[in-house]
């Protein structure tokens, strides 16, 4: 497992997301300009798909510790993360697989986690941008709420989604 620092505040945007009911489906949001910064008020944090970035579920495959995504967008170079859940909680702190992957449409993405998962077992599926273009998944808190390889966002919207292994 990997493991950083975590403040309360970051734990807390990433429940509160959680928390809110499942979008309706996976299909991308309606077009809008996709935010720089992540919101203010993590009580208006949702997850899903935008119109610009987002993770195909259906068709998920995983075999052994590697799990299979059919399609990833992301706009600019970033990572495909995976957080687990605890005490039935994501835990934004820890993240257990995260693979590259290349602007634009991404098929067939793989992420291998820390070890091999349960039937059911809940991870967060998320992408986050690689900000300084190095291709390393740089998970080192910039401060209290942000890692330096930030989580995508498109208005309030965190483009990620809870995924339970198959």
């Amino acid at each position: 497992m990997r493991v950083r620092t975590w403040s309360i505040l970051s734990s807390f945007w990433l429940t509160a997301a959680c928390s809110s009911p499942p979008p309706a489906h996976d299909a991308p949001a309606p077009a809008r300009k996709a935010a720089v910064e992540r919101p203010t008020d993590p009580a208006q944090i949702t997850l899903g798909n935008g119109q610009a970035n987002w993770i195909v579920l259906d068709g998920a495959t995983r075999e052994g510790d590697t799990f299979t995504f059919r399609e990833v967008q992301i706009e600019g170079n970033g990572w495909l993360v995976m957080h687990p859940f605890k005490d039935g909680r994501p835990v934004g702190s820890i993240y257990v697989g995260a693979t590259f992957v290349e602007s634009g449409r991404n098929r067939d993405v793989s992420v291998r986690v820390d070890r091999e998962p349960s039937r059911g077992e809940m991870f967060i599926v998320m992408l986050h941008s690689d900000v300084n273009d190095n291709r390393k998944f740089d998970f080192v808190f910039v401060d209290e709420r942000n890692v330096l390889d930030k989580a995508v966002f498109e208005g309030n919207r965190m483009i990620a989604h809870r995924f339970a292994a198959p």
